[in-house]
């Protein structure tokens, strides 16, 4: 890597969390491996990172000086048969996730009905409307899971530009609740909301709940059975592999190497984290075999389950 340089794309618009991180990483990374090559972030954006997951699959160089930032959610496209997807999930080379965090849902003031709990939701007696990006998108795919696999009573409805917005329709009275409200997000843009109890974050998907959240409850502990448990992790599970960072299938095993003991390395240097202090972020990284494995986990969910995973959050 002496004296070349590594492309680092990101699959999302500036400004946004997935660029934000991968700026602050890219300031780092370089230093972090062999012979320091420079570091510039490009962003390709579209369909949610469907199209940097697609170049970085078919078109990106496989020598190690390209690697991409996308959505775990893109990344298991494949699992569902969508054509639009046209990579192979495991045959990535994968480097690891700059962050793992824990994603939940809020609702604002109770929803005027005292929700605290997932139970509360499920026996609200008043109908609660939650705000989403793209009808097809994870803001609506999770609400609608609540829904059908537990009977919520709730309705989505899309067209909003992300959590911020809908944080706004929130306050303005036109929906009640979002999901996408990662403890990261809570913690930055949302903690002063969150502070003054105007924002109820009512149910959490960690693998382990965590205390920042309360009393939540735990999507997990609400499956019934092992099959339902299954179909859960599959449509919540990708939310806590949040940025996800890959290079393309084919790539020498020592460069792939290189690329994963930089990116734990890079996170673990005191100057990454003054910078990262200034920002208010914390990371949680994820090592590339890790990030591995709990694809691997994911792709194997049997077809009968991942079917049923797509019924239960389709919005009629």
């Amino acid at each position: 890597y002496k004296g070349k340089k590594i492309t680092m794309v990101v699959g999302y618009g500036a400004g946004g969390g997935y660029d934000t991180t991968a700026r602050l990483l890219a300031r780092h990374y370089g230093n972090a491996m062999p012979g320091k090559p420079g570091v510039v972030v490009q962003n390709m954006v579209g369909a949610g990172s469907l199209v940097a997951a697609n170049y970085l699959y078919n078109n990106a160089p496989k020598d190690g000086s390209l690697i991409a930032v996308i959505s775990s959610t893109i990344a298991l496209l494949p699992v569902y048969g969508d054509k639009k997807a046209r990579f192979e999930t495991m045959k990535f080379s994968w480097i690891g996730s700059i962050h793992q965090d824990v994603m939940a849902c809020a609702v604002w003031k109770g929803a005027g009905q005292g929700i605290k709990t997932l139970p509360d939701l499920i026996a609200a007696k008043q109908t609660v409307i939650f705000g989403a990006d793209g009808a097809d998108a994870p803001l609506t795919r999770w609400p609608m899971f609540m829904k059908s696999m537990l009977g919520a009573n709730l309705k989505v409805v899309p067209g909003y530009k992300g959590t911020r917005a809908i944080n706004l329709a929130m306050q303005k009275g036109e929906v009640n609740a979002s999901c996408g409200m990662f403890e990261s997000t809570v913690r930055g843009a949302f903690i002063n909301d969150f502070r003054s109890g105007n924002l109820n974050i009512f149910v959490q998907a960690g693998t382990k709940s965590i205390p920042f959240f309360g009393k939540a409850t735990n999507i997990y502990s609400m499956m019934k059975n092992a099959d339902d448990l299954k179909v859960a992790q599959l449509v919540w599970r990708p939310a806590e592999l949040t940025r996800p960072l890959a290079a393309p299938p084919g790539v020498p095993a020592d460069r792939v190497a290189a690329l994963r003991k930089a990116l734990l390395d890079s996170i673990a240097n005191p100057a990454f984290q003054e910078d990262a202090r200034k920002q208010k972020v914390e990371f949680n990284p994820l090592s590339g075999e890790g990030m591995e494995a709990a694809l691997k986990e994911l792709s194997a969910t049997p077809p009968a389950l991942v079917k049923r995973a797509l019924e239960v959050t389709r919005r009629p």
